[in-house]
């Protein structure tokens, strides 16, 4: 069985910029690489594979040193998120619907990469990350199990986050005698079977003003300014606030 675990990481500022400049790098791998498979099959209607944009990526770091910058097997995960962004295209026209063409990564909207089976280690309170180096973590539990792949998460406030996918055994729970059934509804989060009713504690509207009044700043605030990137950050933090307690909520309800 397979399980996610994710942790608060805490680069220096030194490791923090070679963070951003790998994301960075790995967004125009992303869009020439999706440039590429584009071109290819609106000029010569050949559809390129996964393994000759592989190849060609061994051309590019030839041709630019910047990306030898960056762990191999990173890159390559770039490519494969390319290749799975175009089969789930042609699945939806397939199936009849109307799906959008894979679309280019705009400045700052790359936010994560991933570590495939190595270029990395887990030490106690450090995480080694291969061209990075050792990055502060707080392990608030344990890791379980075998760790498969991590990636490393870039959240719209700024925030890091390491994300394993483990494989583990998970422990047999105990037998239990009472049935409970479960209703998810929108007047109450959850009602019973026998009665008992769970609120909707509606974390959004609690921050809701909050919310309208960070809005208002950001829409007054001129493009392109650094009050209109601090005002953006602002709203970003209420709209977190809001998921993570969300969050928390339905962790600790079925719990």
């Amino acid at each position: 069985m397979r399980k996610a675990c994710r942790y608060r990481l805490y680069p220096s500022k030194s490791q923090t910029t070679l963070l951003e400049q790998t994301l960075e790098i790995c967004r125009w791998v992303y869009n020439d690489t999706l440039a590429l498979r584009k071109n290819a099959w609106e000029q010569e209607q050949h559809s390129l594979s996964l393994y000759e944009t592989n190849k060609i990526l061994t051309q590019w770091k030839k041709q630019r040193s910047d990306l030898n910058r960056v762990h191999s097997q990173v890159l390559q995960n770039v490519q494969v998120r390319v290749d799975l962004a175009f089969k789930s295209f042609f699945r939806r026209v397939k199936a009849g619907e109307t799906p959008g063409y894979p679309r280019f990564k705009g400045k700052g909207r790359y936010d994560s990469i991933t570590y495939k089976q190595s270029g990395f280690k887990l030490d106690g309170d450090r995480l080694h990350l291969s061209k990075i180096g050792d990055v502060r973590v707080v392990l608030h539990r344990p890791v379980e199990g075998t760790i498969k792949t991590l990636t490393i998460r870039r959240s719209s406030t700024g925030k890091w986050y390491a994300c394993f996918s483990v494989e583990y055994d998970p422990p047999p729970l105990p037998q239990k005698e009472s049935v409970v059934g479960i209703d998810v509804g929108l007047e109450s989060f959850a009602t019973l079977s026998n009665g008992e009713k769970i609120e909707n504690p509606r974390f959004f509207r609690t921050d809701e003003k909050d919310l309208a009044r960070a809005q208002r700043k950001l829409s007054k605030a001129e493009k392109g300014t650094p009050e209109r990137k601090k005002a953006r950050k602002i709203v970003a933090h209420v709209h977190e606030r809001i998921a993570n307690r969300r969050l928390n909520f339905a962790h600790q309800t079925s719990r």
